[in-house]
Formats: structure tokens, C-alpha cells, sequence
């Protein structure tokens, strides 16, 4: 699982217009006029295409736990991609994003400062050149690490150094143990 990409899915899909198809039925149907073909989504959900037909003719009405979580996540990462480039657009050229996490916060400074790590809540809103940093890495296919360290550099110079105004000897800025991670757009 991938604390990051998750949040940032999920802030995106913030943006939507209008909700996603929630039966499998539906689902199966809008991903069959996506793909254009039941074979191609048999292939994409690991099923046979006499399955994928049966969902689209409504004769099969309830996937096992494991094929609808496949169904739907395939759905949601489909699901109106106009609406989607344009929020991240949006957020890494005018908006930023905002980052609501709750995680043990540290830095390392010069001696005599204290740099000791400690839990913190926070709820700070990135500008967007720090949004497009986070999205273009995601997009990339960054991992949880590399989207962590992109958003420890984004709280140190929004946070702790506050534009260049303060604690401009901070050198690095520790986020770890994550509890709680959210994004908005």
C-alpha cells in the first residue's frame, strides 16, 4: 500500500464531477466500452471473458471480495481523466495542495538547536511548485520513499524555514511514522 500515491489518488478523485459506477455491472460495462472489448478487461481483471460478459448481461451480480476491489480500483483510475489532468493542472500551477498529516517531524541543524524528532500535527498548504514536484514523481512512478522525501523537502522550506524568513542553517527534514496522511486540492 502506498501511503503518497494513495493520498494523492484520492485528493484527485476529490475533483470529480460526478461519482463513479458502483455496481459491478456498471463497472464492468464502462470498463468494456473503455477497453473496448470483454477480452481486453478479462485480461486486465484476471477472469475469463465468459465472466466479464456475464457481469455486462447482468446475470452475475456480486464479485468475490478481491475481483471487486480489482473492478473497482481499475474504474476509479479510469473514471473521468479530463476532470483529473485538469485538477492536477490546477494544483501544481495555481492552487498548490494542501498536506494534513500527523507524523513524527525532526530536522538536523547546527549544535545548541533543538532538533529533537517529535510527533506533530500539521496542516500546511503546499504552493505549487511543490505540488507539481509531488505530482510529476507520482505520475513518473516514484515510490513511497522518493514521494516522502519530496514532501519532507516541501515542509521544510513552507514550514520550518516559512519561505526563507526563518532557520535558514536547517539542513534536512525527518518525516517519519506516519499515523496520519491526507491530501487536498
Amino acid at each position: 500500500m502506498s501511503i503518497f500515491g494513495d493520498g494523492l489518488d484520492k485528493a484527485v478523485q476529490s475533483a470529480f464531477t460526478r461519482p463513479a459506477p458502483k455496481s459491478a455491472g456498471a463497472q464492468m460495462r464502462y470498463l468494456v466500452r473503455q477497453l473496448k472489448g470483454t477480452r481486453a478487461v478479462a485480461a486486465l481483471l484476471a477472469v475469463s471473458q465468459r465472466q466479464v460478459e456475464r457481469y455486462v448481461a447482468g446475470t452475475a451480480k456480486r464479485p468475490r471480495p478481491d475481483l471487486a476491489a480489482r473492478l473497482e480500483a481499475e474504474v476509479k483510475a479510469r473514471w473521468q481523466p479530463q476532470i483529473r489532468a485538469k485538477a492536477r493542472q490546477q494544483a501544481a500551477t495555481t492552487t498548490g495542495i494542501v498536506l494534513d498529516t500527523r507524523a513524527r517531524l525532526g530536522y538536523t541543524a547546527p549544535i545548541g538547536s533543538t532538533d529533537q524528532d517529535r510527533v506533530r500535527h500539521l496542516t500546511v498548504a503546499l504552493p505549487p511548485q511543490h505540488a507539481a514536484r509531488l505530482l510529476d514523481a507520482q505520475d513518473q512512478g516514484a515510490g513511497d520513499e522518493q514521494l516522502r522525501r519530496i514532501a519532507a523537502e516541501a515542509l521544510k522550506e513552507v514550514y520550518f524555514q516559512d519561505g526563507g524568513r526563518r532557520a535558514g542553517s536547517l539542513e534536512e527534514v525527518r518525516f517519519t511514522d506516519i499515523q496520519h496522511l491526507e491530501f487536498g486540492l
